[in-house]
């Protein structure tokens, strides 16, 4: 482009999907500080300290609208060159630091170079779970080599685990084999196994010289559209031993779902490439979880992964095209268990178990909450809500368990908002506004202090707001009437704040003005606008269930994921992201989703207990339902265009500005 006899181009980093046109010649690394980008350098731009890797994804990114040629950047140069030659670049990497921009161009910041750590807002809670696990230590003393009665080793062992145990092992595996013979003689012909066993198959996975007393570890996966979740646990007693998170890489391809299915359809290889990126990062979790617990690899036997159908067919290899269209059919709907190594997620020598999908957009994720919050046990009927990129909604009463997905984007994580971000420390995770000054006071991941606390520590950054503190804002603004009902921010003069300022044609409310703590930060008209869409399709998703239930209200709400571990039900039912229900009916289940996911690693009956479940839930598609988009249409208001709300009445009484064209000021906020 050319502006003015200065030429630009477009840059966008994800994941955080912040962009914006720099100056020919800019380099990566002034880009990215210049839009607000988290990442890493403490060398001086210098090419030593190598924070600043990007990796750049070259060819056409429709999603995005624009390509990116081999020279959008310049060529490798010599500062490169001896960092590469000396310790090593990952290929495809570049230093931020040293390339320049000269043409439009798609830069992925990888987690290792982001300044800010991933926080996991997918914390583990206690499991009630009998456990069961499908692979266990089982010690045996195997009898030696006999010259007269000839047999191999396997088949010795073998014998000795029937014998002792009880358990018929299938053939060995050629891990196994390498190993074999050294490891019995090592052990004097005791020896612990791993053995793995489910529905009547046992298969040895892994052999340890002597009595092994170590607990075996699994994994736990989350895998989710935006943020991939792991937890490493103990196969002994089901303990969370570390936990950690990262944004799914994938989002370079398209932040949601839709977008990566037309990814993998229209670009050469584009399912093989999400596929590789999901691999990568989920082998790059389970060595950190690994090294921070002080575990080997060896002693990761299990996995078990959920996630939506179309993460599903991507970490499994499988082109998801056929998730786009009509009738979604998947490629495979039942529990699939399969040699890790298969997945190069990082467990050698173990197996890994897909939670069941229950329809072609209702997945392994929304199996794995109802069988952490078990809705279909409820009395009453019962809502459950697990939002992200792609909403899995569950409506359960008295043996009945409806579910659908909903695509609310990934505006509640933080992504598509001005100043959004992931959540890490420097982010905005809640927000308050004063109902009479309109004056705002925020909470900062990192502290616990408020912003006009005191103790709110002095040299703070903060560096934009993710999920929580957009949706909170929103509320908020709303509660304050700076919002009105059709989702309009006020002027200054319609409204009496001086926050509320012009921005183009319409109007921003500034939440922190730029300061010693870092730049500033707004709620800009599109962010509200993000938000009542993502929102409106998260309340139409749920109407649908009710419809097709015949019920007009729920009895109870529950919020799974970090959504509902992190907002307020009553910033929820302001918003209308959910139906009307009392608020102390409204409750956090936590991170369901990895719950489910750890109930079925550490027990098999959970795992039996989910197949039967997914068979019996009544799917309810709302891609082909017509009353979608009625729903959807009235669920953009704040809260809703014509449900009354009358329980969010009882304990908040909203105001009604209007600041469409032909509105009046509304009673000044007094300043001060």
């Amino acid at each position: 482009m050319d502006g003015g006899g200065i030429r630009t181009a477009r840059v966008i980093f994800t994941p955080s999907g912040k962009r914006g046109e720099v100056e020919v010649g800019t380099r990566v690394l002034d880009a990215a500080r210049a839009m607000g980008v988290d990442l890493d350098s403490v060398c001086g731009g210098r090419g030593i300290c190598s924070r600043c890797q990007v990796a750049p994804v070259h060819g056409s990114h429709p999603k995005h609208g624009l390509t990116m040629h081999e020279g959008s950047l310049t060529p490798v140069n010599a500062v490169e060159e001896r960092y590469d030659r000396l310790r090593g670049l990952a290929p495809g990497r570049r230093l931020g630091c040293q390339a320049l921009v000269l043409g439009d161009c798609l830069i992925d910041v990888p987690p290792e170079s982001q300044l800010h750590p991933q926080t996991v807002r997918k914390e583990a809670g206690a499991l009630d779970v009998a456990l069961d696990p499908a692979t266990r230590l089982l010690t045996v003393d195997v009898a030696e080599p006999d010259l007269h009665h000839p047999s191999g080793d396997f088949e010795r062992l073998a014998a000795a685990l029937e014998d002792r145990w009880g358990v018929r092992v299938g053939p060995p595996s050629l891990h196994l084999l390498s190993h074999l013979q050294p490891t019995l003689r090592r052990g004097g012909w005791r020896v612990t196994a791993a053995v793995h066993a489910t529905d009547g198959q046992a298969e040895v996975l892994d052999l340890w010289p002597g009595e092994r007393t170590a607990p075996l570890l699994g994994l736990a996966v989350d895998l989710g559209s935006t943020t991939i979740a792991a937890h490493l646990c103990s196969l002994a007693d089901g303990t969370v031993l570390a936990s950690d998170g990262v944004m799914n890489p994938q989002i370079r391809f398209g932040e949601d779902l839709m977008s990566r299915v037309s990814h993998a359809m229209m670009a050469p290889g584009g399912a093989a490439q999400m596929t590789a990126a999901a691999r990568e990062a989920l082998g790059g979790l389970a060595s950190r979880l690994l090294e921070r617990a002080g575990a080997e690899p060896r002693d990761l036997v299990e996995a078990v992964i959920v996630g939506n159908p179309v993460m599903h067919h991507l970490l499994l290899g499988v082109d998801p095209s056929e998730l786009g269209q009509s009738p979604f059919a998947l490629a495979a709907a039942g529990a699939m268990s399969l040699p890790a190594r298969e997945l190069g997620i990082g467990v050698p020598a173990g197996r890994a178990h897909l939670l069941p999908c229950i329809a072609g957009h209702v997945g392994a994720d929304a199996a794995a909450v109802a069988l952490a919050t078990d809705p279909g046990a409820a009395e009453e009927p019962t809502l459950v809500v697990d939002v992200g990129t792609n909403a899995e909604i569950l409506l359960g009463c008295r043996g009945r368990v409806l579910a659908c997905s909903s695509p609310t984007g990934p505006a509640f994580e933080g992504a598509q908002i001005s100043a959004g971000q992931r959540a890490a420390p420097g982010a905005i995770e809640a927000v308050r506004i004063d109902r009479e000054t309109g004056e705002p006071r925020f909470r900062v991941i990192g502290t616990d202090a408020w912003s006009d606390d005191p103790a709110f520590p002095p040299g703070t950054r903060i560096t934009g707001i993710c999920g929580s503190g957009i949706i909170e804002a929103v509320a908020e603004l709303r509660m304050a009437g700076l919002v009105d009902r059709g989702g309009l921010i006020g002027s200054a003069e319609a409204t009496g704040s001086a926050r509320c300022v012009a921005l183009g044609r319409t109007h921003a409310y500034v939440l922190k003005e730029e300061d010693e703590h870092g730049p500033a930060i707004a709620v800009t008209q599109s962010d509200v606008r993000a938000i009542q869409l993502a929102k409106s399709a998260l309340h139409a998703g749920a109407r649908l269930l009710m419809d097709a239930m015949g019920v007009e209200t729920v009895s109870r709400v529950v919020l799974a994921g970090a959504f509902g571990a992190h907002i307020s039900p009553l910033h929820a039912i302001v918003l209308g992201m959910i139906p009307d229900a009392p608020l102390d009916r409204v409750s956090s289940a936590g991170n369901a989703a990895g719950t489910g996911a750890r109930m079925a690693l550490v027990s098999r009956a959970e795992r039996r207990r989910i197949e039967a479940l997914a068979l019996a839930v009544e799917k309810v598609e709302t891609a082909v339902e017509p009353r979608f988009q009625e729903h959807f249409v009235a669920a953009n208001a704040l809260p809703h265009a014509t449900e009354p709300y009358a329980e969010l009445a009882r304990v908040a009484i909203l105001p009604e500005p209007s600041f469409n064209a032909r509105a009046t000021r509304r009673r000044p906020v007094r300043q001060g």
